[in-house]
């Protein structure tokens, strides 16, 4: 590397990091302004357990968040006051073409994008975990049904099913429980018990009032009982179907949830899926929005940091605008989640295309 690219990544690093400083103080500010009543409202709760188990982790998961917005509005500033400067004409008059030009800045992009991937993967999940577990006991009230299903059956293999008429994720405790076995289309074997509790401590259930149905081919063998402690190829953890539950997985746990789910016959696992392509698609962005920061910047513009800063946030606003819709599209059932969350890139790395042939003219 020639002393020009250290000195464009060393700017390039430096306005990132200082302008993710910038904003993430903002987003606390408002958060604190927020909820400072609910934190009051606890006399349990104290300053140590609100730093440590919530803004802590609240600020890896808006920095994550904020990472191409910050990326994106740090290239503008610094590649603008470079035009504004005049040392991108010098380096014009040095026979340094836009491609060379942009060397640099893709070494920046990667090591970005290499720590948005590690950070997505693995460390915001886990913090996630932490964060809504937090908001869960002391900012938000659990809304009437969340904690519970009803009606709800799952495959466990090609051969076994289960069914539960209600399941109370809060006391662990359900209603109306059956188990089945098929051998083909046949029903060999069916238990039935009016509860079932989950003992957390012991990891196996408790039947109540249970009934076993076998059945052979000249008759059926029938047993009843008051209590029986059991275990299933099932934890309460499975029966959750929910999109805050993949937010708090890890990724080589969320592919194994997946692939689980799909051998028991879960249908539609697109909002597990649509996480799953969002932690690889968003940090690839940063390659896209760089060479359209760059390729915006480029050239002395009049008006300055101004508008370029104002053209930026417009096309940073349609394309968090494009990231969300694309989200939501892609979480419902029957459609290709993949292509949807990575719907944005697409569009805007043809855009960055354009942009980058029209500044190598």
């Amino acid at each position: 590397m020639r002393i020009l690219d250290w000195y464009i990544l060393k700017r390039y690093l430096v306005t990132f990091l200082f302008t993710l400083l910038i904003l993430i103080p903002i987003a606390v500010a408002i958060d604190i302004s927020e909820k400072i009543d609910k934190f009051l409202r606890d006399d349990t709760l104290t300053a140590l357990a609100i730093i440590n188990d919530y803004y802590k982790n609240f600020i890896i998961y808006y920095a994550n968040t904020f990472m191409p917005l910050a990326l994106f509005i740090a290239v503008i500033l610094f590649t603008t006051k470079l035009s504004n400067n005049t040392e991108v004409v010098a380096m014009t008059n040095a026979k340094i073409s836009f491609t060379r030009f942009l060397y640099p800045y893709f070494i920046g992009a990667t090591l970005v994008t290499i720590f948005a991937l590690a950070m997505n993967h693995y460390v915001v999940p886990n913090s996630s975990k932490v964060r809504n577990k937090f908001e869960k006991t002391y900012i938000r009230k659990a809304k009437f049904g969340e904690n519970s299903i009803h009606d709800f059956s799952l495959q466990l293999s090609d051969t076994s099913y289960i069914y539960l008429k209600s399941y109370n994720f809060r006391f662990s405790s359900g209603t109306y429980f059956s188990l089945e076995y098929y051998d083909g289309t046949e029903l060999k074997y069916k238990l039935t018990a009016d509860n079932i509790k989950w003992r957390e401590k012991d990891s196996i259930f408790d039947l109540t009032n249970y009934k076993i149905r076998k059945i052979f081919p000249k008759m059926d063998s029938i047993s009843s009982g008051i209590v029986l402690d059991t275990t299933f190829t099932f934890t309460p953890k499975d029966l959750m179907f929910k999109s805050t539950l993949s937010q708090e997985m890890p990724t080589d746990e969320l592919m194994e949830f997946i692939d689980i789910s799909r051998k028991r016959g879960v249908k539609n696992l697109n909002t597990y899926l649509v996480e799953l392509h969002k932690r690889t698609s968003l940090p690839v962005s940063s390659y896209i929005l760089t060479i359209i920061a760059v390729a915006l910047t480029f050239k002395k513009r009049r008006g300055g940091v101004g508008v370029n800063l104002a053209l930026g946030i417009g096309i940073m606003f349609i394309y968090v605008f494009f990231l969300k819709v694309s989200e939501v599209l892609g979480a419902v059932a029957g459609v290709n989640s993949l292509l949807y969350v990575w719907f944005p890139n697409i569009v805007f790395g043809c855009l960055a295309l354009y942009f980058y042939v029209k500044a190598r003219k």
